[in-house]
C-alpha cells in the first residue's frame, strides 16, 4: 500500500486517542467558517460544508459550537475571515509535500511554513511545483468490524466507488470521485456500513521510499505540519515502513 494510505489510516487511529481536542476543533470550526463563507450555509448545496460538518460530528463538537461556526462563515455572527492558502515543496529525500492553510495572517503563516520545512530537511518551493503529482479524490474508512472484505467491497463498488483497499489490518479503505463522496457515504451508511471519516484528499500518484533516518524526519516533519494551527491538511508521496510510521 502506498505511503500516502498508510499515513491516512495511522493520523486517523492517532486522531481517535488524541488529547487535544481543542486543537481538532480549532481546525474544524475554521474549515465550518471557510465552507460557509464560500458556499453559504446550506449543507444541502454546499458540499464542502458538508464534508466539514461530518468532521465535527465525528469529532464530538457540540451542536451549538457548530452552528455558531457556520453563522460566522454567513455573516450572521461576527468572526475573523480566513484566507485558504496551498503550499507546495520537498521533503526529505526530494517527497513532495503539499498543504492546504487556513490563515488570517498570510505572511507570518508563510513565513513559519518555510522554517518548518528547512529545519526537518525539506524547503517550500513555487506553487505548482509538485501539485501535478498529486489527484483529488474521495475518501473514506469503513471498520473491519463492519463486515467481510467482499461484502464491504461489493456493497463499495455496488454504489460507485472507484477503489478499495483491506491492507490495513483494522479498517477498510475505499476511494471515489469527490463529487461523489456524500453519495457513496450515504448510500453505504443505509446498507448498514458505519463510516469512521469521509473527507476529499490530494491523493499522490507516485511515490518515493524513504528508509532510516530520512523516514524519520518525513515523519517528523509532517507531525509538525499537523499540529500547526493553520494547516488544515498536509499531503506527501513517500512510501515509509508502517513500524517507522507507529514508533512515532
Amino acid at each position: 500500500m502506498s505511503g500516502h494510505n498508510k499515513w491516512s489510516t495511522i493520523k486517523h487511529k492517532k486522531g481517535k486517542l488524541d488529547a487535544k481536542r481543542g486543537k481538532l476543533f480549532t481546525k474544524i470550526i475554521r474549515e465550518l467558517t471557510t465552507a460557509a463563507r464560500e458556499g453559504g450555509g446550506d449543507a444541502s448545496s454546499n458540499a464542502r460544508l458538508r464534508t466539514a460538518i461530518t468532521a465535527a460530528k465525528a469529532a464530538n463538537m457540540p451542536g451549538d459550537t457548530l452552528q455558531k461556526a457556520i453563522q460566522r462563515g454567513t455573516g450572521e455572527l461576527p468572526g475573523v475571515s480566513y484566507e485558504e492558502v496551498y503550499y507546495e515543496g520537498y521533503g526529505p529525500g526530494g517527497v513532495a509535500v503539499m498543504l492546504q492553510v487556513l490563515t488570517d495572517n498570510r505572511n507570518r503563516t508563510t513565513a513559519e511554513i518555510r522554517h518548518l520545512f528547512s529545519k526537518h530537511g525539506g524547503n517550500l518551493g513555487e506553487s505548482g511545483c509538485v501539485g501535478f503529482l498529486f489527484k483529488k479524490q474521495g475518501y473514506l474508512i469503513v471498520p473491519k468490524s463492519a463486515g467481510t472484505e467482499e461484502q464491504v467491497m461489493e456493497a463499495a463498488l455496488e454504489v460507485g466507488a472507484e477503489d478499495f483497499f483491506a491492507d490495513d489490518p483494522e479498517l477498510y479503505e475505499i476511494y471515489t470521485a469527490p463529487e461523489q463522496l456524500h453519495q457513496i457515504k450515504t448510500a453505504l451508511e443505509a446498507r448498514g456500513y458505519p463510516i469512521e471519516q469521509a473527507k476529499v484528499e490530494m491523493v499522490a500518484t507516485t511515490q518515493v521510499r524513504l528508509e532510516d533516518r530520512r523516514a524519520e524526519q518525513m515523519v517528523r516533519l509532517m507531525e509538525v505540519f499537523e499540529d500547526h494551527d493553520d494547516v488544515q491538511n498536509v499531503w506527501a508521496n513517500f512510501d515509509i515502513d508502517t513500524s517507522v510510521l507507529e514508533a512515532e
